[in-house]
């Protein structure tokens, strides 16, 4: 039971990144019915963005500001410049063939992608960069299970952003405008709900959701690389469609359940076998249930 609940804290972190990552996938599908493939890289690029946040206030500030409260104002900031990285993404490379096949949105996602990490190896060149340490490490043992204060607190600020999104999703007047869009893409723009507002939104949300979960990645694990965001988005994908489209609670659960599934593999069979026995299983629930977990009906009609 001890070997269970240490690796059961180990899956809710793990899958706490996929979580967060997979409901911006979720909802620029749900909203715009379109993939996009460069948010993998947002993340990286939020990771990064934070890291030069961070790096810039322990300069100035370190000496007498605390660690959490560096860790807040970096959050924020990073939040709110990467936003505008989603929102720039939106307006330059998918607005443009908003009329195009879905295809050539789905390609144009994935040149971003690359435009981004190479841009990163341009700018800041191949070297492995190591996120500054905000909030020291405390282990703690409760009846011989071993955790940090760090695990905990991945855990929990990724509960509370993606409540703070159901939240807005459920009770805004620009939420009720996105579970519109996802229902009925067609018509509710001739409602007089303007998509050039709600596209760049619907971007900005999901990408400055990626960069808290870059900040919390390099707090876990403090080593950059400019092909960080690859794995880690296409798994987060699989997630959002395992969720089902435009379901913030489905992808959620799913990558949550994604997280799970790769520690507890772990536990059982050598590591190698991990992602071949995760994607098994996913396989096999799409298989009888194509729409994800939360996926509705009318969504299989809907144009790819």
């Amino acid at each position: 039971m001890e070997y269970f609940l240490q690796n059961l804290i180990n899956a809710l972190q793990w899958g706490s990144f996929y979580a967060v990552i997979s409901i911006g996938y979720s909802m620029v599908y749900g909203v715009l019915m379109l993939f996009n493939f460069a948010h993998g890289d947002i993340f990286m690029v939020g990771t990064y963005i934070g890291f030069g946040i961070a790096t810039l206030l322990l300069a100035l500030f370190g000496a007498v500001m605390p660690g959490w409260m560096i860790f807040l104002f970096t959050v924020a900031v990073t939040m709110f410049l990467t936003a505008w990285v989603g929102v720039f993404v939106e307006v330059v490379g998918y607005r443009p063939l908003r009329s195009a096949p879905r295809a050539s949105a789905a390609i144009t996602g994935l040149m971003i992608g690359i435009i981004f990490e190479t841009g990163n190896l341009i700018i800041l060149g191949a070297k492995r960069l190591s996120f500054p340490t905000l909030i020291e490490s405390v282990s703690y043992n409760i009846g011989g299970i071993y955790f940090t204060n760090v695990k905990i607190l991945i855990i929990v600020v990724s509960l509370i952003l993606m409540l703070a999104l159901h939240t807005f999703i459920q009770k805004t007047k620009w939420g009720m405008a996105m579970r519109a869009m996802s229902y009925d893409f067609q018509a509710v723009p001739l409602m007089g709900v303007s998509i050039n507002v709600l596209a760049p939104l619907t971007f900005a949300i999901g990408a400055g959701l990626a960069s808290v979960a870059g900040i919390l990645y390099g707090q876990a694990y403090p080593v950059l690389d400019p092909y960080m965001g690859i794995l880690l988005g296409w798994k987060a994908f699989v997630a959002a469609i395992l969720g089902g489209r435009g379901s913030i609670m489905g992808a959620a659960l799913a990558g949550y359940l994604l997280g799970a599934i790769e520690i507890f593999t772990a536990m059982v069979f050598p590591s190698t076998f991990r992602d071949l026995i995760a994607y098994t299983i996913i396989l096999i629930i799409l298989t009888f249930r194509p729409r994800g977990f939360f996926g509705m009906e009318h969504s299989t009609q809907l144009r790819l």
